[in-house]
């Protein structure tokens, strides 16, 4: 029996690359996103090279409501969920706190936190009933090192470590493994969402150095989930030989 992936915002980057690595791998995927055509696409992509089983979720991680309803109401041969990847998340905007817009931060932190919390508390029951189960949270090296005009982006990838650190102790006693991934930059759509479509800025990040590529992260994701059950990693930082840390990166 195939074992079973939930992976939430893989319409794209690291979500998109991370189910394709786990379906070559012999897992059914659940994707989520709120882009239903994207998803769609992609499971046809998946099925039709991998003959893996495919169910696409729609919905935004910021619905309470909804993240809660549709996990709910999996069919049965699609509750028995063994990787969670937390991976729904984004920056908005890239701007002094003093200057920053109140609408973003409300979407930062309901999206990368909230969000994370909602779909977490929905597939735990699937998890305990079964006493087993791995959840991985994606943050960032932004948890680590607060850079200028970073605040609330900072502070939400800083809650997703400390909330993994509470999972993990809390979870302890229902044997679900716990993992935060702390990606530095990478080249996917992180940056034109962070400057709102601004393909010419965004592409100014990544100047001068190789960053990761979705596909790089997704390997380590993999090699998370496909240790032995007695074996946790409890977190990892990845960069690009390029960077340091959130502060430090060498475009030479």
């Amino acid at each position: 029996m195939n074992k079973i992936a939930l992976i939430t915002g893989a319409s794209s980057g690291f979500g998109k690359a991370a189910a394709e690595k786990f379906a070559a791998n012999g897992y059914n995927i659940i994707i989520t996103g709120r882009r239903e055509h994207l998803l769609l696409d992609l499971q046809k992509e998946l099925t039709a090279n991998y003959g893996i089983e495919v169910l696409s979720l729609v919905f935004d991680v910021r619905d309470r409501e909804a993240s809660t309803s549709k996990i709910a109401q999996l069919p049965k041969n699609w509750q028995q969920i063994d990787v969670l990847l937390n991976n729904a998340g984004l920056a908005l905007g890239k701007d002094y706190f003093d200057e920053a817009n109140l609408d973003d931060w409300d979407t930062m932190l309901d999206t990368n936190v909230k969000g994370l919390l909602y779909v977490s508390k929905a597939v735990l029951p699937f998890m305990i009933a079964r006493n087993q189960g791995h959840i991985i949270n994606l943050g960032s090296v932004a948890a680590m090192d607060v850079y200028e005009k970073g605040n609330v982006y900072c502070a939400s990838k800083a809650a997703v470590d400390t909330i993994s650190k509470a999972m993990r102790t809390d979870l302890l006693r229902h044997r679900i493994k716990v993992t935060a991934i702390h990606p530095g930059a990478a080249d996917t759509e992180f940056s034109i969402v962070r400057f709102k479509g601004d393909a010419a800025t965004a592409q100014k990040t990544y100047e001068g150095y190789q960053p990761l590529t979705a596909n790089d992260v997704a390997e380590v994701i993999y090699y998370c989930a496909s240790l032995p059950a007695h074996v946790c990693v409890n977190e990892l930082v990845i960069t690009c030989t390029a960077q340091a840390n959130g502060f430090y990166t060498f475009k030479g």
